[in-house]
Formats: structure tokens, C-alpha cells, sequence
């Protein structure tokens, strides 16, 4: 017991003042390596342990040896004892010389060669020792075998005293080294597992901030065709609204003057008439021919409504042009109650009676605004767009009740003293709240393929909510319709 403690104390105080060597976690940097590591520490404790157990076995057949009376038994035992002192010293040999057969990559530490060199233990002279014993007791005939035999009792003794407990003290400080080379693989495992997460992380936030750039990149190509789009549209009709104009301004200007002409012409005819009452056969041939009386009564008429299409056109021409001014780098004044308007008779045709529907009914509640700070351009583009969607809305009403109230409303009011509020409503079909949740979304569209792009809202929300400073609103619910509540500073700066 004097022994086992001399040498735990020893044990304690190289592992407190670190001469116990320690693997370097730089050496496990695989799940390869760190198994290796593992069968090595496990063929070093299992070497180690076999002596002490083939020390143990032949003090038992050194004893059956003595007492066995049977030749041919005492024979075999010879044979078994040189087989197992052969190993036993196989072993010992192997665990010195660190020998590349059982799997040892190192030599053994500072410590366990003191056992087996220094003092106390001096285990490889006890080993020596106790095989050179056996091997004597081997070759004494059996004649003289004695339980009194010296190389009997030393081997009987250090079976269960010194060479026992060396051998324990240097099979704990084995596993106590496996442990803490264990303990060190767990260490890197756990460091590797640590950077495994934290490459994951890493790699995730990378591919998310790729897929957030190349998501930004397609809406800012979507936003720059459909501005492409929009200024060629622009330009388009701003070139169509000036050859209109001026065919059209001559058509109208002329008009007064030809429903004066006309008037006197016809007055004439009248005088003409009441002092020659009595006509030629071939003049009341011809007055009959076109039917004077009816060309009398119809002419004014028909200048008349020639004068109201003129003006019509004129209004048409006005709405277009409006539409199609292009902002520049600059904001300017805007009435947005024109900008309405404008959008409304752009889209009369839409709004007229077609083969499966009724009219659409716009109502106007139109509240006493102030002009507007803003890009008129653009805001022409979010009105076309809220209503466009209205009358698709009306149009799936329409479909599903053909007897549903086709309108939209279109309120305006101030917000506050330095706001303003446009109000779109429709009696249309409505929405869930799922498309509700998802509808700036840039490129998502309940409609057909071919009739939407998913880029109306999202871009009317961009020229809403970050050019203008503005905020936009949706109230709506299936069956019962959609509004549509903006809200505009009146100065930007």
C-alpha cells in the first residue's frame, strides 16, 4: 500500500506541474485521425493490462508446476509458461520500443518510462527479473521441484506484491493518459463542431445577403423596364397629342363658324321661300328629292353634335397630354383632382358597357385640395394602376354575379393640415387575407398569365412610400370589395 500511494502522489504532481505530455489538438483534424487515436490509446491499455494478467497466470502454473505429481501435465505446463513468459516479454519489448506493430505512433510518456527505469518501480528490472525466474524454475527437473524453491517463492511473492502493484500503477497511469487524450479529442471535437457551425452561419448569411442582392437586383431591372416602358409610353403619346392637337384645334375653331354660315344659309332659304312661294317644277322636283324641310330641322343639329365630338376629342387630347408629361429631376405643383380626371376619360372605354357587363359607375367625391408637391408623372401612373385593378375587380364581379353594383368611388380629402387623402373603392370581388399579405410583393399576380406582371402594386408602393414620403392602404375583404387609402404631405421639403 506504501508503494501504490508514493507512486499516486507521484502521478498527482507530474500531472499538476504539466510534465504529462499532452496531445496537441493541432494533431485531430479529422474523424479519421481522432479514431486512430482512439485504437491506439486502446491497444496501449490492453498491452499493458495483459502483462499484469500473464504475471497472474504464470504464478499459477509456476505453483501447478510444484504441486502437480503428473509428468505428462508437468510437461505441458513448461510448455504453457515459456509460451506465456515469451509473450509477457514480447510485450514488455513492444511497449519500450514503441513498436510499429500494436499501433504505437509515440513513445510512451516521460512518466511511464520512469516507472519501468526509475525509481520506485523499476518495472522493466522487475519484469526481467521475474522471467529470468521462470525460465530457471522451468529448467529444474522434477525431482527437485519444492514448494521451498527460491525461484518459486520470489515468483510467488512478486505476483502479489511489487510486480503486482507496479504493474497496476502503470495500467492507471495509461488510462489516466487515455483520458486526458480523450478528453482533448473531445475538446477538438467540440471546436469542430463549433467552426462546422459557425462556417454554416457564415455560409447561410452570405447566401442569404446573395439572394436579398440578386432579389433587389431583378426588382431594380423590373422597375427600370417598366420606367422604360412607361417614358417610351410617355413620349409615345405626347408625339400622338401633338398631331392630334392641331387638326383637332382647327376642326373645333372652324366649327363656330361654319354653325353661323350654316344658320345664314338657311335663313336665306327661308326669305327665299316666303317672297317666291311659287318654286319652278325643277326646284320643287329637287326640294323634294332631299327633302328640304328634314334638312332644315337636321343641320343644326348635326353641327351641333359635330361641335360636341370636336370637344370631346379636345378633352381626350387635354387627358393624354396631362398623362404623359415626364418628371424630371425636379417636383412640381400638381391638382390632383386633373390627374383623376385625366386617367378616368383615358380609361372611359374600359369603363363603358362591354359584351358580358354593364357600365361601370364612377363616382366622384371630390374634397377641396390644395396642390400637391410631387411627380405628376408618377402619380398618373399610380392612379391608372389603382383604378386599372378596380375594373379588373369589377370585371370577376361581373363574371360571378351578372347582376352585381359595378362601381368605384374616388373621395378626396385632407388628411391634416399638411396632408392629403385619396380614397379608391370598388364593389369588386375582394380579396383573402393571404393575397392581402402578399400583394406589393414584386412579381406576384392573381391574374392569368399573359394579362399581369405582378409589378402594378409593388411599383405604385415604391412611388407611394419612398419617392413621395407617402403611405399606402388596404382595406378589403372577400365579397365586399376593395379600397385603396393614400395619403401625400403637400410640401416634400
Amino acid at each position: 500500500m506504501a508503494l501504490k500511494s508514493c507512486v499516486s502522489r507521484s502521478y498527482r504532481h507530474l500531472v499538476e506541474s504539466g510534465v504529462l505530455p499532452m496531445a496537441a489538438l493541432s494533431n485531430y483534424f479529422n474523424l479519421e485521425e481522432i479514431t486512430t487515436a482512439r485504437k491506439i490509446s486502446a491497444a496501449v491499455i490492453n498491452i499493458s493490462g495483459r502483462q499484469r494478467m500473464l504475471s497472474q497466470r504464470t504464478a499459477f502454473f509456476c505453483m501447478r508446476l510444484v504441486c502437480s505429481q503428473n509428468g505428462l501435465e508437468r510437461a505441458k505446463l513448461r510448455v504453457n509458461l515459456l509460451e506465456a513468459i515469451e509473450l509477457m516479454e514480447k510485450s514488455h519489448r513492444d511497449l519500450i520500443n514503441t513498436d510499429s506493430s500494436i499501433n504505437l505512433v509515440s513513445s510512451s510518456s516521460s512518466t511511464v518510462k520512469a516507472m519501468y527505469f526509475e525509481a520506485p518501480l523499476y518495472l522493466d528490472k522487475q519484469i526481467r527479473e521475474y522471467i529470468d525466474r521462470i525460465k530457471a524454475l522451468v529448467q529444474v527437473p522434477d525431482a527437485e521441484l519444492m514448494l521451498e524453491n527460491p525461484h518459486l517463492l520470489y515468483i510467488v511473492e512478486a505476483a502479489g506484491g511489487d510486480l503486482l502493484e507496479a504493474f497496476d500503477a502503470v495500467v492507471s497511469q495509461y488510462q489516466q493518459e487515455s483520458e486526458i487524450e480523450q478528453f482533448e479529442i473531445d475538446l477538438k471535437q467540440v471546436e469542430l463542431y463549433q467552426e462546422s457551425c459557425a462556417a454554416t452561419s457564415k455560409a447561410e448569411a452570405q447566401a442569404a445577403q446573395l439572394d436579398r442582392a440578386l432579389c433587389e437586383l431583378k426588382q431594380t431591372q423590373a422597375q427600370l423596364l417598366h420606367s422604360e416602358k412607361m417614358s417610351s409610353l410617355g413620349a409615345l403619346m405626347a408625339s400622338i397629342v401633338h398631331e392630334i392637337n392641331n387638326p383637332v384645334s382647327f376642326i373645333y375653331g372652324n366649327l363656330s363658324h361654319a354653325a353661323i354660315y350654316t344658320q345664314d344659309l338657311l335663313n336665306l332659304l327661308c326669305l327665299y321661300q316666303e317672297c317666291y312661294p311659287n318654286p319652278c317644277p325643277e326646284i320643287t322636283a329637287k326640294i323634294e328629292e332631299i327633302d328640304l324641310d328634314f334638312l332644315v330641322e337636321d343641320l343644326p343639329k348635326v353641327i351641333s353634335s359635330m361641335r360636341m365630338g370636336s370637344n370631346r376629342i379636345r378633352e381626350i387630347v387635354k387627358s393624354m397630354g396631362n398623362f404623359s408629361r415626364t418628371d424630371n429631376s425636379n417636383m412640381t405643383m400638381c391638382d390632383l383632382h386633373d390627374s383623376i380626371d385625366s386617367t378616368v376619360l383615358i380609361l372611359r372605354n374600359r369603363l363603358n358597357s362591354q359584351i358580358d357587363r354593364r357600365d361601370i359607375q364612377v363616382i366622384k367625391n371630390y374634397g377641396n385640395l390644395p396642390p400637391v408637391e410631387c411627380y405628376s408623372g408618377q402619380l398618373n401612373q399610380v392612379f391608372m394602376n389603382l383604378i386599372t385593378n378596380a375594373i379588373d375587380a369589377l370585371d370577376d364581379a361581373s363574371q360571378n354575379e351578372p347582376y352585381a353594383t359595378l362601381k368605384i368611388s374616388i373621395t378626396t380629402e385632407l388628411a391634416g393640415p399638411d396632408r392629403v387623402r385619396v380614397r379608391i373603392a370598388d364593389t369588386g370581388v375582394g380579396m383573402t387575407p393571404q393575397i392581402k399579405e402578399r400583394m406589393f410583393e414584386q412579381f406576384f399576380t392573381t391574374k392569368e398569365i399573359g394579362k399581369g406582371t405582378g409589378l402594378g402594386l409593388s411599383i405604385v408602393y415604391k412611388i407611394l412610400v419612398e419617392n413621395h414620403r407617402g403611405t399606402l392602404r388596404c382595406e378589403s375583404e372577400p365579397c365586399k370589395g376593395t379600397e385603396f387609402i393614400i395619403e401625400l404631405p403637400i410640401q416634400q421639403t
